[in-house]
């Protein structure tokens, strides 16, 4: 478990509103990362272990959704099983949803854009990263046929592989823009022609370093900050153009990032989509979080102003679970809140990036001893 010498240790009672929240909620969403943590289940994306106590804290859990599942039996858990600890400082939170898409899966001259299988040379690097053509680091890489590694192409390259792309195509989207957005978010669901629905779960990435192209828009002035939004940051790109070659199409490449993806038709995607740590995630009750720091399955208490309950930003107070990751996500006070599915979530999404007071709860050494 991580330590910092600059944690504050604080009371439960401490906390503004912590005694309002409905912590049976926050109760549901540990469940789904407690059975995989007590079970030694591997994460879908690899992060900093789960230590004995938070191990026993799952078991305990566990042990307790079989016999209650009230709201006080929640609250118990969480005061018993861990310590609240203030972050120094204010951190930074942002949201992100999972977007919904027309599809087909096969082309045609509606659906032409491919959605891309995890190719077969990729290969994850969790422990030992290697250096692209720049010197930076890279998270993944392509094992050549001589069994040695390389940097994998990044998204114009992909992009520009026509054959690359047909190969490992698993379905078909309108447009760049709404591939594009379902990499960023890192799931979608795709509404086929049939009518029946497709849901993808995140199965690698390139490794290549994120870009926010929404931030270059306004760092270059093409779109004001208070003016950004899903429907204007799609608008926008596609004015700009789509062809190869074309000011939009360049500039999503200036996300190096390429994110490949799998058709998800297991009990647990049904739920909702699955984080890095490998569970469904609950709105408002999930975070990404940086997973070099944090061990998934970690109560964080968060603490910040937003729009999420409609135009104006009321107070947000809640307990959250660490259950995902990001390229973008890096540093201890930072949190990617999961705000839901389809377009409305992400509108919210796209209005929150928010200065927030983080607590985290950490696991008692002495398995929930005071």
């Amino acid at each position: 478990m991580p330590t910092f010498a600059d944690l504050e240790p604080i009371s439960f009672d401490a906390i503004a509103g912590f005694a309002h929240d409905r912590l049976g909620e926050a109760f549901e969403a540990f469940l789904r990362s407690a059975a995989l943590i007590a079970a030694g289940v591997p994460a879908q994306r690899q992060g900093l272990a789960a230590d004995s106590a938070l191990v026993a804290a799952c078991c305990a859990a566990l042990k307790l959704a079989k016999s209650s599942r009230s709201e006080a039996g929640a609250r118990a858990f969480f005061t018993t099983w861990f310590r609240p600890f203030k972050l120094a400082g204010r951190g930074l939170a942002t949201a992100y949803y999972e977007p919904f898409a027309e599809a087909s899966l096969a082309p045609d001259a509606e659906f032409r854009v491919p959605v891309l299988a995890r190719p077969h040379d990729l290969v994850t690097l969790n422990e030992a990263p290697i250096c692209d053509e720049e010197g930076r680091l890279a998270t993944s890489a392509r094992r050549r046929a001589d069994g040695k590694l390389e940097p994998y192409p990044d998204r114009r390259a992909i992009e520009d592989d026509e054959g690359f792309e047909q190969r490992r195509a698993i379905a078909y989207v309108r447009d760049r823009v709404e591939l594009f957005l379902m990499q960023v978010q890192g799931s979608a669901r795709l509404r086929l022609r049939d009518g029946s629905v497709a849901a993808l779960t995140y199965d690698g990435r390139n490794g290549r370093p994120y870009a926010s192209i929404g931030r270059l828009l306004v760092e270059r002035g093409l779109m004001s900050a208070g003016a950004m939004s899903l429907a204007a940051l799609k608008a926008k790109i596609r004015a700009m153009g789509l062809a190869p070659g074309a000011p939009g199409r360049l500039l999503m490449q200036e996300n190096r990032s390429y994110v490949f993806f799998r058709i998800d038709d297991s009990a647990e995607r049904r739920l909702g989509p699955i984080g890095g740590a490998g569970c469904a995630l609950t709105p408002w009750r999930s975070i990404a979080v940086d997973r070099s720091l944090w061990p998934y399955g970690l109560p964080f208490w968060i603490a910040t102003r937003i729009a999420w309950r409609g135009d104006e930003e009321t107070t947000f107070e809640r307990l959250m679970i660490a259950q995902d990751t990001g390229s973008a996500i890096l540093g201890r006070a930072r949190a990617d809140l999961f705000c839901g599915a389809g377009e409305g979530a992400g509108n919210v999404a796209g209005r929150v990036r928010h200065a927030a007071d983080f607590i985290v709860l950490l696991p008692c050494v002495d398995g929930g001893g005071t």
